[in-house]
């Protein structure tokens, strides 16, 4: 191997290990979002919610690497798949820890009112599966392990089922007079923020499994990207 591509496989091993540690902060910022939305900490909520211009900032130092080893080093096929998956899968572990800001910035909103208990609880379930997802996600992508990517889709339905079993909660609670309309409001969002990294540490496993085996896998929504791919007019469905 030449000196320019041990230099070009040494930068996107390094991309990889630089997109690690950020997924992992994701990880870790989830369940101290959470602490802080149900116990009231603003000042666990606003460290969280500052450190997010670093975390944008150093994805967007990512994307600018990935494009420029396209640009100048005309990667093979592989590597190729790779820096393409990485570029998508840097937007979703940003999008993620936004969302985990987000959770952070209701905190504020919800100071000071004591949350239903069923609620309380259904928070921190809908807490513990979007971190497990992302965790899945960001082994996976550590050891560019497909089959594990392929499992984060499952463990996605038991967060789907949470998400709607705390929206119900929430309902029940503000009808019994139990959370004002504001709460219910924020609090219904909240639940859509964790359902939301579920389903990007979902994309997450997706883009793993084509960097890995050049597929996407078998979902209707990747049927459907496929089909609209070969479709005689080249039009894509939305």
């Amino acid at each position: 191997m030449d000196e320019i591509r041990r230099t070009f496989h040494h930068e996107l091993e390094d991309v990889h290990g630089e997109l690690v540690t950020l997924s992992a902060r994701v990880v870790e910022n989830i369940p101290r979002g959470t602490e802080a939305l149900l116990a009231g900490d603003l000042e666990a909520a606003e460290r969280i919610i500052l450190a997010d211009e670093e975390m944008n900032e150093r994805a967007f130092g990512l994307e600018e690497r990935c494009y420029r080893l396209i640009a100048l080093q005309q990667p093979m096929a592989s590597d190729l798949r790779a820096l393409m998956a990485t570029v998508r899968i840097i937007s979703e572990v940003e999008r993620s820890a936004d969302l985990v800001v987000n959770i952070c910035k209701a905190s504020r909103r919800i100071y000071g009112v004591e949350l239903d208990p069923r609620v309380r609880g259904l928070v921190s379930r809908m807490s513990d599966q979007a971190q497990s997802e992302f965790r899945f996600a960001t082994d996976a992508y550590a050891q560019r392990d497909a089959p594990l990517a392929a499992a984060i889709g499952d463990m996605d339905d038991l967060l789907d089922k949470s998400h709607q079993e705390l929206i119900q909660a929430i309902f029940e609670a503000h009808k019994a007079g139990n959370c004002p309309l504001e709460v219910a409001v924020q609090m219904a969002l909240v639940a859509r923020f964790y359902e939301r990294i579920g389903d990007h540490a979902v994309n997450i496993g997706e883009r793993i499994r084509y960097m890995v085996l050049g597929e996407f896998g078998q979902d209707n929504e990747s049927q459907q990207r496929r089909a609209s791919f070969a479709s005689p007019t080249g039009d894509q469905t939305s």
